[in-house]
């Protein structure tokens, strides 16, 4: 070992007594055998730059700082590719991408192996091989076309001796030398992840964008103001590294409008918002800029769809392009489906065709109130005047979080006649958001205000998402009561005569007060 190497790893005198609890590995210390120089070894700065720095304070911070100095060499893999593997610096504050700037060259610690015996090596140098996505852990050797090149961890393997004991009798029966090299690697654009560029390129200390809402080929943004700037090298890094996507937009408007759309600017990438996408099982088509489509929705849809049956009748007031029409039609219901919006409503009839269910489903362009206090008030006539061993379940499903609630004053004395059996009546599945300390009780009273009695005993309240920093969307079901359905009934605020909804048992429910909150997560 050199000279110049031997101040770092030599203790101070008044030190030695205090090294020994740290259980240091001597591995780590123990360096008399490397023929390198300060500069050729490959030890993050870090570690060096804190062991210089241990000798100038007293004896006692050591034992203070115990726990953290024992585990430095084993530095947490983001940690470790946040200091070697991350993209050049220079590439702060760049608006327009330009991939050739993000080249960089690091070096790395290799075994060289003869090539035939390359797969018995790697499996016994699980532990130390280099563990990077997009980098090959065995290369051609440049100078012996006979010889592979194993990279291995430059966080772990300093010299021979960083081997355990094990891996260096793996290598001696193969007939290995343990003598590591190093090996100049060329980093470029395509070997960093997207979040590794997008933490690059944007002013230290902000939020990078770490996800999207995948809708067929589209990446579809939510960005912040800080990010604004940049919003085009964004688009492009998210095209570029996730296979599939071509286009990038970004939402600037909130869903306020009539027709439940968004406005949206393309990013990078195709003008084209016509797609297709996959959703449990099932294929939808439409164009993206015209209609509303939400992929973290996708278990809400199967959820509903597993209660019900064959037979059963589901009216979707809000039902967009048919995510919860299309399966139910599927199971064998009667689908009534409606949506306000004319591309919504053109999508629809294309998808119930597109997945052979166009016989099984009604389809209306009404708004919500209307379709309501029509088709859906003329079937439940009928349904419900059916003798009662040939009716099945109805189910009233209303996706339109923001102002679904305030259509439940549609089945205020919606049926005339006398009222069936409380155990036929209507099933409503009513979505809403709420910010509200107290969630599922806040809109339990919305619903509750509405209707004008009390749900709060005769409810089941379900958390379908986190939408934003306290505010949750949830979906309250319940029965609706024959005293407010059916003309000239007497309302009883404690829900008449009428039996609370038998709520159906499921693995994820937590309680919040009396009420039960059943949790997709």
């Amino acid at each position: 070992m050199t000279s110049r190497l031997r101040p770092i790893f030599e203790p101070h005198q008044s030190m030695r007594v205090v090294w020994r609890p740290f259980i240091f590995s001597r591995r780590l210390l123990k360096v008399e055998n490397c023929n390198a120089t300060v500069s050729e070894l490959l030890i993050p700065l870090a570690w060096i730059t804190v062991t210089q720095k241990l000798r100038k304070v007293p004896d006692i911070f050591f034992w203070g700082q115990r726990k953290r100095f024992s585990t430095m060499p084993e530095i947490e893999a983001n940690k470790r590719d946040s200091e070697l593997f991350s993209p050049p610096s220079d590439v702060r504050g760049m608006m327009k991408l330009d991939r050739t700037a993000f080249k960089k060259t690091v070096t790395i610690p290799v075994l060289k192996v003869r090539k035939e015996i390359v797969s018995r090596v790697m499996r016994s140098l699980k532990r130390v091989a280099l563990q990077r996505p997009g980098i090959k852990r065995v290369i051609e050797d440049p100078e012996d076309e006979e010889n592979r090149l194993i990279m291995l961890d430059p966080y772990k393997m300093f010299t021979c001796d960083s081997f355990e004991k094990a891996e260096l009798s793996t290598l001696k029966q193969l007939n290995v030398s343990p003598q590591i090299s190093k090996y100049s690697l060329e980093l470029t654009y395509d070997n960093f992840k997207s979040e590794e560029i997008l933490r690059a390129v944007l002013p230290k200390g902000q939020d990078v964008i770490s996800g999207f809402s995948r809708v067929g080929h589209i990446a579809h943004l939510n960005l912040r103001d800080h990010q604004l700037p940049f919003k085009h090298l964004i688009g492009q890094v998210m095209i570029d590294k996730n296979p599939g996507i071509t286009s990038a937009v970004n939402k600037i408007n909130n869903i306020d409008n009539t027709y439940r759309n968004f406005q949206m600017e393309v990013l990078s990438g195709e003008e084209n918002m016509l797609t297709k996408v996959r959703e449990n099982n099932y294929t939808y088509e439409f164009d993206f800029s015209k209609v509303y489509w939400n992929p973290r929705l996708s278990t809400e849809h199967s959820r509903i769809t597993e209660l019900l049956k064959p037979g059963d009748v589901l009216f979707d007031v809000f039902a967009g392009v048919g995510p919860f029409a299309v399966p139910a039609a599927k199971k064998n219901c009667t689908v009534f489906a409606n949506d306000l919006n004319p591309e919504s409503h053109k999508w629809l009839l294309h998808n119930c065709k597109l997945n052979k269910v166009d016989k099984k489903v009604k389809v209306f362009n009404l708004d919500g109130k209307d379709f309501l206090q029509g088709p859906v008030r003329e079937e439940l006539m009928q349904q419900l005047a059916l003798p009662k061993e040939r009716k099945h379940s109805v189910h009233i499903v209303m996706n339109l979080p923001a102002k679904a609630i305030e259509f439940l004053c549609a089945f205020k004395s919606l049926l005339d006649g006398q009222p069936c059996s409380s155990d036929l009546l209507p099933i409503v599945h009513c979505y809403s958001f709420s910010k509200d300390v107290n969630p599922a009780k806040d809109v339990q009273q919305q619903a509750g205000a509405v209707l004008g009695i009390s749900l709060e005993a005769c409810s089941s309240v379900h958390l379908v998402r986190n939408v934003a920093p306290n505010k949750e969307m949830l979906c309250i079901t319940f029965q609706i009561p024959a005293s407010i359905l059916y003309k000239n009934q007497t309302i009883n605020l404690e829900y008449g005569e009428d039996p609370p909804l038998k709520r159906q048992k499921t693995d994820n429910v937590f309680s919040e007060g009396n009420t039960q909150i059943a949790s997709n997560t």
